[in-house]
C-alpha cells in the first residue's frame, strides 16, 4: 500500500450549489482535497432546483466524470442479524482485523483509507460525548458502517483516490448522522447538506467540521426522492448546427498524437517575472486613467509565455491528446476548456522557455455546461489580466488568438470579432483568427492585452468561423483563482 493519504477540507471557499457540483478536489503528494457544505435556509424553488441538480449530476454519471448519490434518509437497524453483525465488524476493527462488509468490497487502498476513516469519526464522536460509555461507542460505530453499506449504493466500488463522488442529503437533524457524512468526506466524498427546515442539531465544534453556506430563510419544503437521469436514446438525439449547414466542432475527445520534439532551449529557463509584472501593472494603470493605448503584434506576442501546452495522458501516461490553457493565478491554477481535461487521468504543462514538463492530476473545479475547468501544478505562474469590460466589445474589434493547434506550441495568429452567439445557453464571441484542434483552452486577447474569452469550438465547413467563451464566464466560474 502507499502512503497514508490526508484529506484537506474545503480549502476554497464554496459560494453556491453550482460551484459545490462543479469542484473537484485534486490529489497531489498524498494530499486529497474534499468539500463539505452545510446549506442552511431554504432557496426559492427548492424542489424544482434539486431536480435540476439530480438531472445534472445525472448526466454527469453517464459520462463517468464522477458518482452521485443523494439520500433523502438514513435506514434504521431493524434486524438483530444486522445489529450483531455491524457491532462485530467495530470489535474486528479493534483488534486490527479487516473490513468484511456485505455490499462494498474492501480491498487494497480503500482498506487502508477505511480504516484510518473510522478510527476518526469514532474519535470525533467520543469528543462530543464526555461521558460516552462502552456500549454508545459500539452503537455509534455499528450504525455507521451499516449506513455505509447499504446507503452509499455502488459509489465505493472500485474506489479510486482521485475519484470523484458527489453526496447530497437534506435536512440531517441528529448528530450521530451529521457525523456520518463527515466519514465520507474522509473516504474522499464531496458532501452538501441541504439544512432548509433548521440546522443540525450539534455542537459548534463539530459544526466547524463543515462550512456553511447561506441560501436562504429557514422553509419546510421537502425535495423527493432522487430520479434516476435516463441518458436520452441515441435515435432521438439530433446534432445541433449553425444554420449555414456547418457543423460546430468543440473537439470533445483529444487527438491521438505524437508530441513535437521540444526546439533547443536553456534548460531550467524561466519566465521573465518582472517584464509580465511590469506588462500587468501598466495595463491596470492605463483601465483606472481611462487609456486604450494598443500594443503592436510583437508586443502581444511576447504574451504566449502564459499560455501552456497541456498534454492530456491516460491511466497508463500515454498521450491521448493536447490542449492549451492559460495561467490566470500565481499559485500554480490554469484555466482550460472542460472537454480537453474529460477522460485524462493525468496531464503534463509545458511552460514556453522552460525544460521541465510538470505533471498534475488536479482537476481543482470544472463545468461541463460552460465548458471551463481548472486545473494546477507546482510552479509560480504569471498570469494574464483577465478582460472586465470596461468598454464592449464589438463587431470589427481587432483579436489575437494564442494557442497549440495539432500541438504546434504557442502559435500566434489575428483577426476580428466577426459576431456574438448564444448556444446551448451560453454567450460565445465569433472570431476569425485562425484555430485547429489543440487551440482548445487558448486565449483570445483584445489589443491591450487582455483576456476576452477562451477559445472553444469551430465551425469545421466553414472559413476562420471560431468560437470563444466569453470573459463574463470566465470571471464568474474563475473569480476565486485569478491574480
Amino acid at each position: 500500500m502507499g502512503a497514508k493519504i490526508i484529506f484537506r477540507h474545503n480549502i476554497m471557499a464554496i459560494e453556491s450549489i453550482e460551484t459545490f457540483l462543479s469542484v473537484k478536489g485534486g490529489f497531489h503528494n498524498g494530499l486529497r482535497d474534499v468539500y463539505f457544505v452545510r446549506g442552511i435556509g431554504e432557496p426559492l424553488n427548492l424542489v424544482e432546483m434539486i431536480n435540476d441538480v439530480d438531472k445534472k449530476m445525472g448526466m454527469e454519471m453517464a459520462n463517468n466524470r464522477l458518482k452521485y448519490v443523494r439520500m433523502n434518509s438514513l435506514p434504521k437497524i431493524v434486524e438483530a442479524d444486522d445489529a450483531l453483525y455491524y457491532s462485530n465488524i467495530y470489535e474486528q476493527w479493534k483488534k486490527g482485523e479487516p473490513f468484511v462488509l456485505k455490499n462494498i468490497p474492501v480491498s487494497g487502498e480503500l482498506e487502508k483509507v477505511l480504516n484510518e476513516a473510522y478510527g476518526m469519526v469514532i474519535e470525533s464522536f467520543v469528543k462530543s460525548k464526555a461521558a460516552a460509555s462502552d456500549s454508545m461507542i459500539k452503537n455509534f460505530a455499528a450504525k455507521i458502517m451499516y449506513w455505509l453499506d447499504t446507503a452509499t449504493g455502488d459509489s465505493l466500488s472500485g474506489w479510486s483516490e482521485r475519484g470523484c463522488i458527489k453526496v447530497i442529503a437534506d435536512n440531517i437533524i441528529k448528530e450521530q448522522e451529521y457525523l456520518f457524512f463527515y466519514f465520507l468526506t474522509l473516504l474522499g466524498c464531496d458532501v452538501l447538506l441541504i439544512e432548509n427546515k433548521c440546522d443540525v442539531n450539534a455542537p459548534d465544534s463539530l459544526k466547524s467540521l463543515s462550512a456553511p453556506l447561506p441560501l436562504g430563510s429557514f422553509g419546510n419544503a421537502s425535495p423527493g426522492a432522487c430520479i434516476p437521469y435516463a441518458p436520452p436514446k441515441a435515435d432521438s438525439v439530433k446534432r445541433k448546427e449553425e444554420k449555414s449547414g456547418g457543423q460546430m466542432d468543440v473537439h470533445s475527445q483529444p487527438n491521438k498524437v505524437i508530441l513535437p520534439e521540444r526546439p533547443d532551449r536553456q534548460k531550467g529557463a524561466v519566465l521573465n517575472v518582472n517584464v509580465q509584472r511590469a506588462v500587468t501593472a501598466s495595463s491596470r494603470i492605463n483601465a483606472l486613467q481611462g487609456e486604450n493605448q494598443e500594443k503592436t503584434f510583437e508586443e502581444l506576442a511576447r504574451l504566449a509565455s502564459s499560455i501552456v501546452l497541456i498534454a492530456v495522458r491516460d491511466q497508463k501516461g500515454e498521450v491521448l491528446g493536447t490542449g492549451s490553457g492559460i495561467m490566470i493565478g500565481r499559485g500554480g491554477y490554469i484555466l482550460t476548456n472542460n472537454h480537453v481535461t474529460a477522460g485524462g487521468s493525468s496531464f503534463s504543462v509545458r511552460i514556453e522557455d522552460d525544460e521541465e514538463d510538470y505533471g498534475t492530476d488536479e482537476i481543482i473545479k470544472y463545468n461541463s455546461v460552460t465548458d471551463l475547468a481548472v486545473i494546477r501544478i507546482s510552479r509560480e505562474l504569471n498570469p494574464l489580466p483577465i478582460y472586465r469590460g470596461s468598454r464592449k466589445l464589438v463587431r470589427g474589434q481587432k483579436v489575437v488568438a494564442i494557442g497549440s493547434p495539432l500541438g504546434l506550441f504557442n502559435s500566434v495568429s489575428d483577426g476580428i470579432i466577426s459576431g456574438f452567439r448564444n448556444i446551448n445557453n451560453v454567450d460565445m464571441i465569433q472570431f476569425t483568427a485562425p484555430i485547429s484542434h489543440g487551440s482548445s483552452g487558448g486565449a483570445l486577447l483584445n489589443m491591450q492585452g487582455e483576456v476576452i474569452g477562451i477559445s472553444t469550438a469551430g465551425i469545421d465547413s466553414g472559413q476562420n468561423i471560431n468560437l470563444a467563451i466569453g470573459y463574463e464566464s470566465i470571471l464568474l466560474f474563475a473569480n476565486g483563482f485569478l491574480d
